[in-house]
C-alpha cells in the first residue's frame, strides 16, 4: 500500500512538472523591462520569451510579436529553445512510461513494471536537469547585463516569472524522478493464496459387492 501511495505521489509530481515545462517553454515572461529610478512613470512593459516578445500597456492590453529571425536572438535564448523543447518531450515520455509501471495497470508483470518505474525516474531527473540549465543560463546573463555599466539603462532587463516557475518545475521533476527510482526497488509483501484444482477420485469396483464406493472430494488450500 505504501508503494502504491508513493507511485501516485510521483505520478502527480511528474504530471505537474510536465505541465510546468510546457508552460515555461511558451511563456513570454523570461525577461521583463527593468525600470530604474524613482521618478519613472510606467506606461508599458516589455516581455521577452523564447518565441516572441510582448508589450503590456497600462490598460492591461498586451500585444505580442513572433521573432522575425531566429539567428538574431542572443545565444542563450537560441540554446534555451532547443533545451526546453527536449525537456518537454522527455517529461512527456517519462510520464507515459510511469503510467505503464503503475500498480493498477495489469498489462505487464511486476519485473517489467519496476523497470518502467526506474526508467521513468531517470527520465524525470534528466528532464529536471535539462529545464534547470536554460533557466539558470538566462538568469545569469540577465543579472550580468543588469549590473554591467556599459549596457544602456533602456536595455537592462530583470528576471521574469517564467524563470521562477522554471526553477520550481525543475525541482518538482527531480523529486518525481527520485520517488520513482525509490519505488522501483520497493517490494510489498502480502498474503498469497493458492488453490489446487478440485479432484474427484473414484475407487475401482469391488469384486465382492459389485457396487461403487462414494466419490471423495478433496480440496487443498495453501496459505
Amino acid at each position: 500500500m505504501a508503494c502504491y501511495i508513493l507511485q501516485l505521489a510521483g505520478l502527480s509530481l511528474g504530471g505537474i512538472g510536465m505541465v510546468g515545462t510546457v508552460a515555461v517553454t511558451i511563456m513570454p515572461q523570461w525577461r521583463v523591462s527593468a525600470f530604474i529610478g524613482s521618478n519613472i512613470v510606467v506606461f508599458e512593459n516589455l516581455l521577452e520569451g523564447l518565441w516572441m516578445n510582448c508589450m503590456r500597456h497600462a490598460n492591461f492590453r498586451m500585444q505580442c510579436k513572433i521573432y522575425d529571425s531566429q539567428l538574431a536572438l542572443p545565444p542563450d535564448l537560441q540554446a534555451s529553445r532547443g533545451l526546453m523543447c527536449a525537456a518537454s518531450v522527455l517529461s512527456f515520455l517519462a510520464f507515459m512510461i510511469a503510467i505503464l509501471g503503475m500498480k493498477c495497470v495489469i498489462c505487464t508483470g511486476n519485473n517489467v513494471k519496476r523497470f518502467f518505474l526506474l526508467m521513468a525516474g531517470i527520465m524525470f531527473i534528466l528532464a529536471g536537469i535539462v529545464v534547470l540549465i536554460p533557466v539558470s543560463w538566462v538568469a545569469h546573463v540577465t543579472i550580468k547585463d543588469f549590473y554591467n555599466p556599459i549596457v544602456n539603462t533602456a536595455q537592462k532587463r530583470e528576471l521574469g516569472e517564467a524563470l521562477y516557475i522554471g526553477w520550481t518545475t525543475a525541482a518538482v521533476l527531480v523529486a518525481a524522478g527520485l520517488i520513482f527510482c525509490c519505488v522501483s526497488c520497493c517490494k510489498e509483501k502480502g498474503n498469497h493464496y493458492r488453490y489446487s484444482i478440485p479432484s474427484y477420485h473414484t475407487t475401482p469396483k469391488s469384486h465382492h459387492s459389485g457396487r461403487k464406493s462414494p466419490s471423495v472430494y478433496s480440496k487443498s488450500q495453501y496459505v
